[in-house]
C-alpha cells in the first residue's frame, strides 16, 4: 500500500519479531524471551570469549596534567568551519580551558604566550589538530577472532576513535565494566557507550519490562531488530522514558513488516547499515523479489542478493526519494551507514590483500575473514565478478541516498562494524570516513560527522549536555592530532600513513598516521599504540610456528 508520501507502508505481520541474526556470531548474543541483560559482575574472568583489558601500564599514555598546551596548531574544530590557526589549545586536567589564537598566518608566531611553566606541551607546528573521532557501530570482537579487548581497543585509540558506541561491545556485564573502567581511565580504551538488545520479546508489556531493567542494569541504550510494529513503538517509547537511545539493524527477515521509514515512524533515533532503506523505496514490490531458490540461511545468498536491490527502488531524485528522505528529516532520524563493512562486496580482493594485514591482523582474526560458512561474515564461497558488479551498482545508489540526506539537514553520523568482511578496527573506521566523501562529502562534512554528530547522537535522550565532539572551551579533551592536512587527503589517518613521492630525494615516502590521541586529558602516542598491536600480532604467529 502506498503512504500519502507515496512511500509504501509497512505490511503488519503477526507473530513474535525477530532479533538481529546476522549469523551465528550475533545470534549467540541472544537472549531468551524476557530476559533481562546481566547485571555486572566482579572479577576478571573472560565473557563470552572476549578478555577485558588489562589495567593500564605505566607508561601508556601521560597526563592528565594541570596546564597542558598544544602549541602553534591548525584546528579543525568538528562543526564543519574552516581550519584556524595557529592556535594554542590550553587543557586544564582532563577539560580544554581555552582555544587562543598564537599569531598570524605568515609571520613568525608570537613569543611568550600564556600560559607559561605549563606542566606538558605538544609542538603543534605543521600539526592538525580535530575532536577525538566518534564510532557509532562497533563490537569488541571475541575467540576465535580476537579473544583480547585490548587489541581493538588500542586500534581505535590508534586511529583517533576517543568514543564508542558498543550495539553491543560484549555482553551487558562486560560492557558496564569496561566502560566504569574506561571512565576512570584504569584501562586504554576509548570512552563506551553500551547499547543492549532485547532479543526475542514477546508483546509491547514485556518489551517494557525488558528495557527498564536495562536500563537498571548499566545499559545506556538499544540496539533493535525489525519488531513487528506494536513492540518497536513500546520499546522506542520507553527507551526514551529511561533516558536512552534506540538504534536499529532492520534484519532483512523482518524488514517486510518493519522498514526503516516505519521503524523511524515507531521512534527509532537511528538507522544503522543500509537495511531497510532500499525496502522503503520498492517500486514494484512491497518485499524484495526473491530468487525461488533463495536460502536466507545461507550469507552468501544474504549478502549477494541485497545488492540486486540497486535497480528495484524509486530512482534517486524521483518525488518517493525526496518525499522517503524529507520525512525522515522530519523525523529527526539519524542515518549510521557504516559503508565500510559491506565495501569488500565489491573488490574483495583489494580487502583480502589490505597492506596492514600483515602488520596488524591478527591470524586469529585473519582465519575467521577466511571463506567459511561457520564465521558470520564470511561469505565469499563463490563470489563472482556478476556480485561485485551488483555491489558496485548498489553503492552508488547507497551513496546518493546518503549525501542527499545530508543536503536536506539529515544527520549522518560514522559506524564501522569492524572486525568482520575484511575490515579491522581502526583501519576500518578510516574507511568509514573514505567512503564518505566518495558518497559526496566534503571533507570537513566529513569530520564533522565523525565527530559533532555521532556526540550530538549520544547525548540526545540523556540529561547530560555534549561534552566532546567539538573543539572549544568547557569541552573534554578528546582530540586527534596528525602531522598532516587530512583535508587533503583522509588516508594520512590510517595507520599505515599514506605513500608520497617526495620530489626533493626522488624517494617514496610514508607519512602521515595519526601522531597523538588524547582523551580525557590523557596524551597516547599513536604509533606506540600501534607497536603494541603488532606485538600481539607478532606473539600470535610465533604460538603458530
Amino acid at each position: 500500500m502506498s503512504s500519502r508520501f507515496g512511500v509504501r507502508s509497512s505490511v503488519v505481520v503477526l507473530g513474535t519479531a525477530l532479533a538481529i541474526a546476522g549469523g551465528a556470531v550475533l545470534v549467540a548474543q541472544q537472549r531468551p524471551a524476557g530476559q533481562a541483560p546481566q547485571a555486572p559482575r566482579a572479577g576478571g574472568a573472560p565473557d563470552g570469549g572476549l578478555t577485558p583489558a588489562p589495567a593500564r601500564r605505566a607508561g601508556e599514555g601521560l597526563g592528565p596534567f594541570k596546564t597542558m598546551v598544544i602549541r602553534g596548531a591548525m584546528l579543525i574544530d568538528g562543526t564543519g568551519g574552516p581550519p584556524t590557526g595557529p592556535v594554542d589549545i590550553v587543557i586544564e586536567g582532563n577539560r580544554i580551558a581555552s582555544v587562543r589564537s598564537a599569531g598570524t598566518p605568515g609571520l613568525p608566531m608570537r613569543q611568550n604566550r600564556p600560559p607559561q611553566n605549563a606542566d606538558h606541551e605538544i609542538d603543534g607546528r605543521g600539526m592538525y589538530v580535530m575532536p577525538g573521532f566518534v564510532d557509532m557501530h562497533v563490537h569488541a570482537g571475541g575467540a576465535p577472532k580476537n579473544a583480547e579487548a585490548e587489541y581493538a581497543y588500542k586500534l581505535w585509540l590508534a586511529h583517533g576513535v576517543t568514543a564508542v558506541r558498543g550495539v553491543p561491545l560484549g555482553s551487558n556485564s562486560f560492557s558496564v565494566s569496561e566502560k566504569a573502567r574506561s571512565e576512570k581511565n584504569e584501562i586504554v580504551a576509548p570512552r563506551i557507550f553500551n547499547c543492549q538488545r532485547p532479543g526475542n520479546v514477546p508483546t509491547p508489556d514485556a518489551g517494557r519490562a525488558w528495557v527498564q531493567n536495562a536500563a537498571e542494569t548499566g545499559a545506556g541504550c538499544l540496539t533493535l531488530g525489525a519488531y513487528e510494529p506494536a513492540i518497536m513503538e513500546a520499546l522506542n517509547d520507553e527507551a526514551h522514558r529511561q533516558g536512552m537511545g534506540t538504534t536499529a539493524h532492520l534484519q532483512q527477515g523482518g524488514v517486510a513488516q518493519m522498514d526503516a521509514i516505519d521503524a523511524a515512524r515507531a521512534g527509532l533515533d537511528t538507522v544503522t547499515h543500509f537495511y531497510g532503506h532500499f525496502e522503503s523505496l520498492l517500486k514494484d514490490y512491497v518485499v524484495q523479489p526473491w530468487p525461488s531458490d533463495m536460502n536466507a540461511n545461507d550469507e552468501q545468498w544474504r549478502f549477494g542478493q541485497v545488492a540486486r536491490l540497486w535497480n528495484q527502488i524509486h530512482e534517486p531524485g524521483s518525488p518517493e526519494w525526496k518525499a522517503y528522505l524529507a520525512e525522515h528529516r522530519k523525523l529527526g532520524t539519524v542515518f549510521d551507514p557504516t559503508l565500510t563493512i559491506y565495501s569488500a562486496g565489491r573488490d574483495v580482493m583489494r580487502f583480502r590483500e589490505a597492506e596492514w594485514h600483515d602488520t596488524y591482523t591478527l591470524p586469529s582474526l585473519m582465519d575467521f575473514y577466511t571463506p567459511s560458512r561457520a564465521a558470520h561474515g564470511s561469505y565469499w564461497f563463490d563470489w563472482t565478478t556478476h556480485d561485485e558488479v551488483a555491489w558496485r551498482n548498489f553503492y552508488q545508489v547507497w551513496f546518493k541516498l546518503v549525501n542527499d540526506y545530508k543536503k536536506i539537514g539529515g544527520r549522518v553520523t560514522t559506524g564501522s562494524d569492524s572486525g568482520f568482511i575484511y575490515q579491522t578496527y581502526g583501519f576500518g573506521y578510516i574507511n568509514e570516513l573514505e567512503m564518505l566523501q566518495e558518497a559526496g562529502f566534503h571533507p570537513l562534512e566529513v569530520i564533522q560527522a565523525a565527530t559533532m554528530n555521532g556526540a550530538l547522537t549520544l547525548s540526545e535522550h540523556r540529561a547530560k549536555p555534549v561534552e566532546f565532539g567539538v573543539v572549544k572551551a568547557g569541552m573534554l579533551a578528546d582530540l586527534v592530532i596528525v602531522d598532516q592536512n587530512p583535508l587533503h587527503n583522509l588516508k594520512v589517518l590510517y595507520g599505515t600513513g599514506a605513500v608520497k613521492l617526495n620530489d626533493q630525494t626522488g624517494r617514496v615516502e610514508r607519512i602521515g598516521g595519526v601522531k597523538w590521541t588524547v582523551k580525557d586529558g590523557i596524551v597516547y602516542d599513536a604509533k606506540k599504540l600501534l607497536a603494541d598491536v603488532a606485538a600481539m600480532v607478532d606473539e600470535q604467529k610465533k604460538a603458530r610456528r
